[in-house]
């Protein structure tokens, strides 16, 4: 299996329009973050997680080949904003969206003319599947169980698939849900910055603090932004085990 990070910031991106700051001027591809998102594949199938608003020029880049189903963590902008761009996939047929009741209802607000009875012409063609957490899926060779974490007060969706859990967004995670997370070994999980505390995400040390507590051998933090620093710098603070991930990294999940 194979974790494709496609975007690893948060929800203005790196760098942010109009900033000066050091992170945003830098030359270091490694300091370009667009909104999170990823895709995980074998040979035989194809996820991706989270559809934002820079899919477009995120999957420009990937092969061209069927997106087997695409899972929603939640429904704020940055992490759903692109899924009109998926239109150019309905070729290999309708793409089945999977999110929770919130997000499904987020989603046929945003993108009502996919949902309408008289749909025009060359409208993504989607098929929109509420689930719900702890109720496993399977798709193709890959078994999916979501689970959740609270997003400051709003729960939203993570992902265990095989020996990956994929989170972002967190704050906090519910003692219950820890079952879920059992025997990782590689974990992604959201890190706002190192400073700064914020009401719904995670500070540096609370993701490190986490992925100690899971007991995972590889971790990467993602959904940062400018205000974390730079990426080279960052990576020369963490403990072993653990890194910034970056946008177009690819890692193999056995």
């Amino acid at each position: 299996m194979k974790l494709t990070f496609l975007g690893t910031g948060t929800s203005c991106g790196v760098p942010v329009i109009g900033c000066q700051c050091e992170v945003c001027q830098s030359d270091d591809p490694h300091d370009k973050r667009s909104r999170c998102s990823v895709l995980v594949e074998t040979d035989e199938t194809r996820l991706l997680i989270d559809c934002g608003p820079d899919f477009r020029q995120q999957i420009l880049p990937q092969p061209f080949r069927k997106i087997d189903a695409i899972l929603i963590t939640h429904a704020h902008y940055d992490h759903m904003g692109g899924m009109d761009d998926i239109r150019p996939y309905c070729q290999f047929g309708e793409i089945n969206v999977y999110a929770d009741a919130v997000a499904c209802q987020g989603m046929l607000e945003m993108l009502p003319y996919c949902f309408a009875e008289h749909r025009y012409p060359g409208v993504p063609a989607i098929g929109l599947h509420e689930i719900k957490p702890h109720e496993p899926l399977t798709f193709g060779d890959l078994a999916v169980t979501p689970f959740v974490v609270m997003h400051g007060k709003l729960p939203i969706l993570a992902y265990r698939i095989g020996d990956l859990a994929y989170i972002t967004d967190m704050k906090t995670i519910d003692e219950s849900e820890m079952d879920y997370l059992r025997d990782v070994k590689v974990l992604v999980v959201n890190a706002l910055r190192f400073d700064k505390p914020h009401h719904s995400h995670q500070l540096v040390d609370d993701a490190v603090a986490f992925a100690k507590r899971v007991g995972t051998e590889h971790t990467f933090l993602i959904h940062s932004c400018h205000d974390i620093g730079l990426h080279a710098e960052v990576n020369k603070k963490l403990p072993a085990g653990i890194q910034l991930a970056y946008d177009g990294e690819v890692i193999d999940i056995g």
